[in-house]
């Protein structure tokens, strides 16, 4: 029973190999809760999951002819869904250590209403921020970021796909980010604005 599982495995990798996009669609459903999951269990995070499940099934489509060396996709799965998990926690902490000196730094001369006038110059900025995007990348922003929904649920109050909000939500923090360094924002202020 286990040989004609792993069979079955076998031949759907040759297939997504070959360039089969159904198949890759299988895979990703069978697939997709288990790499959630996991990613979920060693972040702590939901939108780092989600994250990972994004990226690790975009690299496996993009390096899809490696996949006819796999004998146990399983174990493989695991261990890039390990790497990736760990290679994200390693860069939030190496940001949350440049995160804490920027904030030593700047808290350095700042009194309470230097730091309100910071405040909202900053939301202001974002404000402008939010005009330089599209209106579906606005409205995904606003339901992922403001109202705090999933990517999924997003997904369906928009009517488009999981994949369509990821990229729209990447966009929109890529534009919010260029216009805040445009406008000689500091870094601080971002993350608080973005992420409180």
């Amino acid at each position: 029973m286990a040989d004609n599982l792993l069979e079955e495995e076998k031949r759907l990798l040759l297939k997504i190999a070959d360039g089969d996009r159904h198949a890759f669609t299988l895979l990703f459903k069978q697939y997709h809760n288990y790499v959630y999951l996991s990613g979920k269990k060693l972040t702590h995070s939901e939108y780092w999951a989600e994250e990972v499940v994004q990226d690790i099934f975009f690299k496996i489509w993009q390096k899809r002819e490696r996949l006819v060396d796999i004998d146990n996709f399983g174990a493989y799965l695991n261990r890039i869904v390990r790497n990736h998990s760990f290679n994200i926690l390693r860069q939030m902490a190496q940001e949350s250590k440049s995160k804490e000196q920027i904030i030593r730094k700047t808290e350095i001369d700042i009194n309470p209403t230097q730091d309100t006038v910071h405040w909202k110059e900053a939301t202001a900025v974002l404000e402008k921020a939010l005009h330089t995007l599209t209106p579906q990348q606005r409205i995904a922003y606003e339901l992922c970021h403001i109202q705090g929904l999933k990517y999924q649920e997003a997904a369906e109050q928009m009517g488009v796909s999981y994949e369509t909000v990821h990229s729209h939500m990447k966009e929109a923090i890529k534009k919010i980010r260029n216009h805040f360094k445009t406008m000689g924002i500091t870094y601080t202020l971002l993350f608080a604005l973005l992420f409180s």
